[in-house]
């Protein structure tokens, strides 16, 4: 993917747009423990890997502010179960 994944400074939040179609993973961040709630990508441009690019991006942010990972999103944890070298922020 080669579209842009930006941190939301209006809200919790990374986005990026993949054919005019915004795809988002909405947190919340409590102290030093980032709720990963949600991750949406619209049917329109499912199927391409957006929602695994967001996950990745996401974990690696909290990775390098020093936050642990409650991954609430069901998709959020199965791709960590997938990825095991995220387990060590997992909350």
């Amino acid at each position: 993917m080669n579209q842009p994944i930006k941190l939301d400074p209006n809200g919790p939040r990374f986005v990026t747009v993949v054919g005019g179609h915004e795809c988002q993973l909405q947190f919340t961040l409590q102290g030093a423990v980032a709720s990963f709630n949600s991750v949406q990508v619209p049917d329109a441009v499912g199927g391409r890997g957006i929602a695994g690019h967001l996950t990745r991006h996401a974990l690696d942010w909290a990775r390098a502010e020093g936050h642990s990972v409650r991954p609430v999103c069901p998709y959020v944890q199965r791709w960590i179960q997938r990825h095991p070298d995220y387990a060590d922020i997992v909350a």
